[in-house]
């Protein structure tokens, strides 16, 4: 009770709290979430998984920031896929049917299942080369009377 009364008189002593020990990080900018290559997958999939959704782990590709989310560590042999340049990565990384495969400096591998690139799109990676390409939606004839229908 006393605490509260000195509280509220605006008596109470202030002590402030040193930083030395302090376990709190500040929050994270998109700026200090690039991904550096020049480690091992572990550290890759770590970093990846650790900015996963804010800020978001990012790099260049084809010009482009492209964020990366939903990591894993793969542990099998190198998938079969396309190539895909990724700006300052010692090797190239894989499209694959699962996503993109990229390579610590280790040489073991990091699956990353989506992307989203700066205009706020975001796709499964295996998609990033037909990520531009559009189909129409054709209906059969019922579908059509449904959605006649439906209006």
């Amino acid at each position: 009770v006393e605490a509260v009364h000195l509280i509220a008189d605006g008596k109470a002593p202030r002590i402030p709290q040193p930083e030395e020990g302090a376990t709190y990080e500040g929050i994270q900018k998109k700026e200090n979430a690039e991904i550096s290559w020049d480690q091992p997958a572990a550290a890759l999939h770590n970093w990846i998984r650790g900015h996963d959704k804010v800020p978001g782990a990012w790099t260049t590709i084809n010009e482009q920031v492209v964020t990366f989310y939903g990591s894993s560590l793969l542990d099998a042999s190198v998938p079969t896929g396309q190539e895909l340049t990724i700006k300052g990565a010692s090797r190239p990384g894989l499209v694959t049917k699962n996503g993109l495969v990229i390579f610590g400096n280790d040489g073991k591998m990091v699956l990353v299942r989506n992307l989203q690139f700066e205009d706020g799109k975001m796709i499964p990676a295996s998609k990033y080369f037909s990520a531009d390409e559009t189909t129409a939606l054709e209906l059969t004839e019922e579908e059509k009377k449904m959605a006649e229908d439906i209006r």
